[in-house]
């Protein structure tokens, strides 16, 4: 009779397993491309970050096995309790970390120094799958979608209150699971144009319209605008509401054109934002209206969504203020408001220099000069990713971006045939946080986004990222390799 363990070696998905091992193995060595010194040569030296990184890896497969030889159950059964403790150790390390860098996110043990925000992700990814996957549980009921996304951002809290902004927007990807879930989509693409509105206001907000107005904003003006075309965009497209649509359409232009044909004709002094923002008021009214008599939400959201662009827009400036000068600094130069390359710019202005010497092909493993000549900063950690640019060229960067592809496609066919609801549900939640570390740290190294200091999964040093990201994914891995144990 099989043993539970030659089961599990059985069912595994050996697909990903090969995939992380590639990672890892690929990772190490730009890591020891990046931090080589030429007068050492030995692979074994642990007083580079290369010798210690070979303490982590081996220490990360030794978790993984751990995690696959545990009962899978025990995940679903103690996933409050995980997290739990997870949220206390990431409040108690807000009082007792030490200031590093100008944040409070690392425990100090002895020589070794973890990060519980790299944990909390499975921690919370877990909580996440067991409420969702409690019976009954409706994302769209009011109730159950609240208590959700109370799961999810009283860890984003925590690690802000560390000073990890990075770390805590990583949470928010977590909403991509509440889609797959049945969260309308049309939540999701109300949230990112509220985030397009956000930057549209810092971006043109102290620039006038022209020089006739010049105390009329540009960027309110280009918001109100943003707001109206989607608002009626979405009433066409989501509720196929020619009528309704046509006549929010006509309203618009009718009262934008009286309202510049009264200025032009009697010289009245007034903004023409005040006119937009009438306009939005009066439809939200509206919308109000026709979705208590058709007892359609939709149209609710659709007004919704008009009246917090106008908030989001008022107050970018009140909530850019509150963030950090060099956080401000970042923002504008990846805006492209301010140009500082000796600076904020440096990281990155530095970071695409390496990556464009590198070419097609690449300068050579351990020929970087960029690299060799410690030019960019955090080059085996947040911006590992220059090293593999510079020593591997653009083929090296394309296979690197390809196995996170393949990764990332993998886990969401793992997560589809899952029988168990959970371990869907985990999965979809493991496959986002990966997808947002990929994305936004390869965008940031090139400056596409902005610089908010996360790890690229499995390649950046540290033994925190890579503990994590290995107990994220193998968690799964075990609940893959049981969806036949008990549910046939």
């Amino acid at each position: 009779m099989p043993t539970r363990q030659n089961n599990i070696v059985k069912n595994i998905d050996w697909v990903t397993v090969t995939i992380y091992l590639l990672m890892v193995i690929a990772g190490w060595f730009c890591i020891y491309g990046a931090v080589y010194h030429f007068e050492d040569a030995s692979f074994w030296d642990f007083s580079y970050r290369y010798g210690k990184q070979l303490v982590w890896i081996g220490l990360s497969i030794g978790i993984a096995f751990t995690l696959l030889m545990l009962d899978s159950r025990l995940y679903n059964l103690f996933a409050y309790e995980i997290y739990a403790i997870l949220m206390l150790l990431l409040l108690v390390t807000i009082f007792v970390a030490p200031e590093i860098k100008g944040s409070r996110s690392w425990l100090v043990l002895g020589p070794v120094s973890l990060q519980p925000a790299e944990f909390a992700k499975t921690a919370t990814c877990l909580a996440v799958a067991r409420v969702m996957s409690t019976t009954g549980f409706k994302v769209t009921r009011l109730g159950d979608f609240v208590k959700v996304i109370c799961f999810i951002l009283f860890p984003m809290l925590l690690i802000l209150l560390q000073n990890e902004t990075g770390s805590a927007l990583v949470y928010a990807s977590l909403l991509l699971v509440l889609y797959r879930e049945g969260l309308p989509g049309i939540i999701l693409i109300l949230l990112f144009f509220l985030a397009v509105i956000f930057v549209v206001s810092i971006r043109f907000g102290d620039v006038p319209i022209l020089a006739a107005f010049p105390d009329e904003s540009y960027g309110l003006f280009l918001v109100i605008l943003i707001t109206l075309a989607v608002q009626n965009g979405f009433l066409l497209v989501f509720q196929k509401d020619r009528k309704i649509t046509m006549s929010m359409v006509l309203f618009d232009v009718i009262v934008l054109l009286l309202a510049y044909l009264v200025y032009k004709i009697f010289h009245l002094n007034f903004r023409f934002t005040y006119v937009g923002y009438g306009i939005i008021a009066v439809k939200f009214i509206y919308l109000i209206v026709i979705s208590f008599q058709k007892r359609l939400y939709t149209y609710f959201w659709i007004g919704l969504f008009a009246i917090a662009s106008v908030g989001i827009s008022s107050m970018s400036d009140m909530a850019f203020d509150k963030l950090k000068p060099h956080q401000q600094s970042r923002i504008r130069v990846t805006l492209g408001m301010e140009n500082d390359p000796q600076k904020a710019g440096y990281n990155v202005n530095q970071s695409k220099i390496a990556i464009g010497s590198g070419g097609v092909s690449g300068k050579g493993f351990l020929n970087g000069t960029q690299t060799k000549l410690k030019y960019v900063p955090e080059q085996d950690t947040d911006f590992i990713f220059c090293t593999v640019g510079e020593e591997h060229g653009f083929v090296g960067s394309f296979v690197v971006m390809i196995l996170f592809l393949i990764l990332m496609l993998r886990l969401v066919f793992l997560a589809e045939r899952q029988r168990s609801l959970f371990s869907r549900i985990y999965g979809y939640c493991v496959a986002s946080i990966i997808f947002f570390h990929v994305a936004v740290n390869i965008g940031m190294v090139i400056g596409l986004t902005p610089v908010i200091g996360i790890p690229l999964p499995f390649f950046s040093y540290g033994g925190s990222s890579l503990w994590g990201f290995t107990i994220l994914l193998f968690i799964f891995l075990r609940l893959d390799a049981s969806r036949t144990e008990y549910f046939g």
